[in-house]
């Protein structure tokens, strides 16, 4: 891992992302807004949700604000709650030319917006036996994130908190016996693991990569603060930050004090 973070690429099947920090287009208070905080984010994935863009690309099709030969497009099935909604959508948008990735998303409670993991299952199952590169949104659930990627997911992407709370990592724990548990079923590379949902500000981001997860999938947190720009480009610094940092490898916590000069050597 290069210090400087810049060498530090993420591949996922073959694909190259020069950024850890990913990118909803939701919520903006403009086209023009979503387009400046995706360029402070300094990200090169971007989600779009195949239910809610207009793919015949109109004036106002926020894909004329995304410039494809700088950002990959990651289409989503936001807002399916069946297994059959969501193939359909994710089928879609490969038709319409956005991608073969897709970030599958099976929503299984209009209140919590929890994922209904036994059809995310099912069509992560379905949709990489058609080819599809699958990033399924899910719990964050050890057992499940085991057997999405059993079932074929290219990575998985279990949520901080409730979608949009930026509540942040309410489960650090689990999340972290979620990279033990995927990282030997893809070695020697092992799974990526992508925090989805939940971030709220920049520490909430550094966190998750110091976790080591892979990358972190940000909307709400950058679209809903008061300055959409200026959070994109702390959440940028906070993922590089968090990176580098779960590179170099924290102290261990101790409940004493240990002298930061020892007394050895000193003169008295």
């Amino acid at each position: 891992m290069e210090k400087d973070g810049q060498k530090d690429k993420l591949i996922i099947k073959g694909i190259e992302f020069s950024s850890r920090l990913w990118v909803g287009t939701g919520k903006y208070g403009s086209l023009e807004e979503m387009a400046q905080a995706l360029e402070a984010s300094g990200t090169d994935v971007v989600t779009v949700s195949v239910r809610r863009v207009d793919l015949k690309r109109t004036a106002e099709s926020l894909l004329n604000y995304i410039d494809l030969k700088k950002y990959k497009i990651l289409p989503n099935t936001a807002g399916c709650y069946t297994v059959e909604d969501a193939l359909r959508y994710a089928r879609l948008g490969r038709e319409a030319g956005l991608s073969d990735m897709v970030k599958l998303e099976v929503i299984g409670d209009e209140k919590t917006l929890f994922p209904d993991v036994i059809g995310l299952l099912q069509a992560t199952e379905t949709l990489a036996k058609e080819g599809f590169i699958v990033f399924p949104y899910t719990n964050d659930d050890p057992i499940m994130a085991k057997r999405l990627i059993d079932a074929g997911a290219a990575c998985v992407m279990p949520l901080g908190a409730p979608i949009g709370s930026g509540l942040g990592i309410r489960n650090p724990y689990n999340i972290k016996i979620i990279l033990e548990t995927v990282a030997p079923r893809c070695a020697p590379l092992g799974c990526p693991v992508v925090v989805d949902a939940g971030v709220g500000t920049a520490s909430d981001a550094a966190i998750a990569m110091e976790l080591g997860c892979d990358a972190v999938l940000i909307n709400t947190g950058i679209a809903g603060a008061k300055d959409p720009v200026a959070m994109a480009s702390a959440m940028k610094h906070a993922v590089l930050a968090g990176r580098l940092s779960w590179g170099a490898g924290r102290i261990s916590k101790k409940l004493y004090a240990t002298a930061s000069s020892p007394l050895e050597g000193m003169l008295l």
